[in-house]
């Protein structure tokens, strides 16, 4: 998590609670105590009414506010039904950030404007193609350009080792799938989460070349899917 994502939610925390311990922010944040000492203290500094100390605990002063967040009602209903779709089908990690960022949108909206949000007629009930684990695994790669080592199995059942770059993930009516460029084939290809029987993220960076990144994918035909 970035620094400034942590102490945006630390403020967050700390409206919701009359106290809370830097140990308690520590363990939300899976971060040292001392970092957690930083971040108070270089809010403090940013003029935000911090009160308390280490090793007894903090709050913020009534009367601080973030600024309104305002929506018109298309907006409100695309919130609703991005975040409804994400929570209901996302890996674990991104359906509470879904969450979380509903809870934040709320916040941060003036009454009685909370209410679009929480009471938008808009649900996903895909529960049936929910993320698999491993979608989790994909995106920390595609974001980190990290490459990655399958075992994947085609129509067959046979299964091969691959070691692919990571590019897009896709969410299918019939499945979840990611597009890579494939070491292996050389080429493009869409792989279907249900056929990796192994999956392991390596620490090799790849780069955004002109021929095997995100831009060279997106200027191409739709790829071929493996097996």
């Amino acid at each position: 998590m970035r620094r400034a994502e942590r102490l945006f939610r630390i403020i967050n925390e700390m409206r919701t609670r009359d106290v809370i311990r830097g140990a308690e922010l520590a363990e939300r944040f899976e971060v040292s105590l001392s970092t957690i000492y930083r971040d108070i203290a270089h809010l403090q500094a940013s003029g935000l009414p911090i009160e308390g100390e280490a090793g007894i605990g903090y709050l913020l002063r009534p009367g601080f506010d973030l600024p309104n967040m305002t929506f018109t009602h298309d907006q409100v209903d695309a919130l609703a039904i991005g975040l409804s779709f994400v929570e209901r089908t996302g890996d674990p990690a991104l359906a509470s950030a879904a969450h979380e960022v509903r809870a934040m949108i709320q916040a941060g909206m003036p009454d009685p404007d909370k209410r679009k949000l929480a009471d938008a007629p808009y649900f996903s009930l895909q529960i049936k193609n929910s993320a698999p684990p491993t979608v989790s695994l994909i995106r920390e790669a595609i974001r980190m350009q990290l490459v990655v080592d399958i075992c994947y199995e085609d129509a067959d059942g046979k299964p091969t080792e691959r070691s692919v770059r990571p590019l897009v993930i896709w969410n299918m009516t019939d499945g979840w799938m990611f597009s890579a460029w494939c070491e292996m084939r050389q080429a493009f290809r869409t792989f279907r989460f249900d056929r990796v029987v192994k999956l392991s993220v390596t620490s090799t960076v790849f780069e955004d070349d002109e021929t095997r990144g995100l831009r060279a994918f997106l200027a191409t035909e739709p790829c071929e899917e493996e097996g």
